[in-house]
């Protein structure tokens, strides 16, 4: 059956849903341990059933190893205007969102990278999902273009510019302390490297 709230409220209301799930999974995990803690804790915490944590996240994994953040960045970049560069596409689709995040969001978004640094299995899914990464950022890069997403030219730079980011903040943070707000000059700075060098060959 339809939900008779208006579009509007309806995607509030499953935002906050979303948003009071992984709160509470991210406080039994700091408070007993990942391994220790089930759906149904964190069902019972957040007051919704499990087939209603389901419906948000397909696995315990993905409490931690989704990102809500990549799908606005590719939007972002899509909306870079004509003639945008990659390098700056990505850049301002970064700078839209990350400087757009409450306090309260960064403090999740750290805590969550934060516990996938702490557990072994989890690390080793998040570093795989770099592939997953420069997919969307290849195929934002050509959708931008008008060119396949299997151009191999979009994938090479979507995988230089993930790497470039990677070096200079990796996740967890180098230091174990997670992606901050500062760290968006730092990896500014860097694709500047990234992008003089594409100018150069």
């Amino acid at each position: 059956m339809t939900s008779s709230l208006p579009a509007g409220l309806r995607e509030r209301k499953k935002a906050r849903t979303r948003a009071a799930i992984r709160n509470h999974a991210l406080r039994l995990f700091e408070e007993q341990g990942y391994a220790a803690t089930t759906v149904d804790q964190i069902a019972e915490a957040a007051e919704v059933s499990q087939s209603t944590f389901f419906r948000y996240f397909p696995t315990k994994e993905d409490v931690i190893l989704t990102d809500d953040y990549d799908p606005a960045i590719v939007d972002a970049i899509k909306a870079q205007p004509p003639g945008t560069s990659p390098v700056r596409a990505l850049l301002n689709g970064m700078r839209e969102v990350f400087l757009n995040l409450s306090p309260e969001e960064w403090s999740s978004e750290m805590r969550r990278q934060a516990i996938y640094q702490s557990v072994p299995e989890l690390r080793v899914r998040a570093m795989n999902q770099t592939v997953l990464a420069i997919d969307m950022l290849a195929a934002a890069l050509a959708d931008r273009d008008g060119k396949p997403h299997d151009d191999v030219t979009y994938r090479v730079i979507a995988g230089a510019m993930v790497g470039v980011v990677l070096a200079v903040a990796p996740p967890g943070g180098r230091d174990g302390g997670g992606f901050e707000p500062s760290n968006l000059a730092e990896v500014e700075a860097a694709l500047g490297i990234l992008e003089e060098q594409f100018r150069l060959r």
